[in-house]
């Protein structure tokens, strides 16, 4: 079983010339790797939801913020605020988009082995200049098409030092859009192996809780909220026989650092 799929994402600019060789060279490889994956069982597709999460933000750049995360949205999806999830429909639904959208690009995508749920994380960046975190959670639609049912951003306190931009050579060549992302799949489980049920985390604080769990049981998010304002989204998968936690995202109640 692969434990790891390194996955190029290619942006829309460079995808439109798909008769030019790299663009051929590019699709022969996302082929071949999705080859691969059937063959080791795994039907997860960690590219895609990338490709989805990535065309969402695209989309938010282009056409309006809040209308992307309704475009986006699966029915039931919710986006956790400060006060824990609500509902993301009615509420986006009310929402006029500002004049400038955040961008946003995941960086590490954890998939099911049979696909039907996934997990995003990545940085985002305000219009003026701020960054952070995000989390989204992704379901398999029943036309094939990957929405987001939970949605989670938070900016980093404190930010972080601003670099100076490197000065490039005149010559440089640079490719807008493109970056390397780390795809992600859970091993499957074997047709005859007593599968171990993925554990909720408990904790003895005083908490709201809601988990998803993937049609196969390969991987399981859960979201928090806590007594005390903290939030925390945690992922938990199949990995070498055993379930093991793949992310702990933990949000400082507001007026924290």
């Amino acid at each position: 079983m692969i434990s790891r799929v390194t996955i190029a994402i290619v942006a829309t600019a460079m995808i439109a010339a798909c008769a030019s060789p790299q663009a051929q060279r590019v699709e022969r490889e996302r082929r071949a790797a999705t080859q691969f994956l059937e063959r080791q069982g795994s039907i997860g597709d960690p590219g895609r939801v990338a490709a989805a999460d990535i065309a969402f933000a695209k989309m938010a750049r282009e056409e309006g913020q809040w209308t992307a995360f309704l475009e986006y949205a699966a029915p039931g999806a919710v986006i956790h605020g400060v006060n824990g999830p609500i509902p993301a429909q009615p509420w986006l639904a009310q929402q006029e988009n500002p004049p400038v959208s955040v961008a946003w690009t995941p960086n590490t995508v954890w998939s099911s082995c049979d696909g039907t749920l996934a997990v995003s994380f990545g940085r985002f960046q305000e219009p003026d200049g701020k960054v952070g975190s995000y989390v989204s959670a992704w379901e398999l639609q029943d036309d094939n098409s990957y929405r987001y049912t939970y949605d989670l951003g938070v900016l980093d306190d404190p930010q972080p030092v601003r670099q100076p931009r490197e000065e490039l050579p005149e010559d440089a060549i640079i490719v807008p859009g493109m970056t390397a992302i780390e795809g992600r799949v859970a091993d499957c489980p074997k047709a005859d192996a007593d599968f171990p049920e993925v554990p909720l985390l408990s904790t003895a604080l005083p908490h709201r809780s809601g988990s998803t769990r993937s049609d196969d049981g390969t991987l399981q998010w859960t979201w928090f909220q806590f007594g005390d304002g903290q939030r925390r989204v945690t992922v938990q998968w199949l990995r070498d026989g055993s379930v093991q936690e793949a992310l702990n995202f933990s949000v400082p109640a507001a007026g924290e650092s």
